[in-house]
């Protein structure tokens, strides 16, 4: 999956860990543009889920789910 074996560790981390959690329960909607999210630079996820830059709109409601997630792992 390409959740994992990204070009940065912590991207592996996150997204590893979100898509085992959350894959399963998301609709066909969700899971298209989750798919359209792991097109975008690495670098760029990053920021946008540290919070460094915000994420374009069509992803800004995923990214922060992301986020919110990520703070429990």
């Amino acid at each position: 999956m390409r959740s994992m074996r990204r070009g940065i560790k912590e991207m592996d981390l996150v997204l590893s860990a979100y898509s085992r959690d959350r894959l399963t329960g998301m609709s066909d909607a969700e899971l298209a543009l989750y798919d359209q999210l792991l097109e975008e630079n690495d670098q760029d996820l990053l920021r946008w889920i540290t919070g460094m830059d915000a994420a374009p709109s069509q992803f800004a409601a995923l990214i922060a789910d992301i986020s919110a997630r990520g703070r429990t792992w």
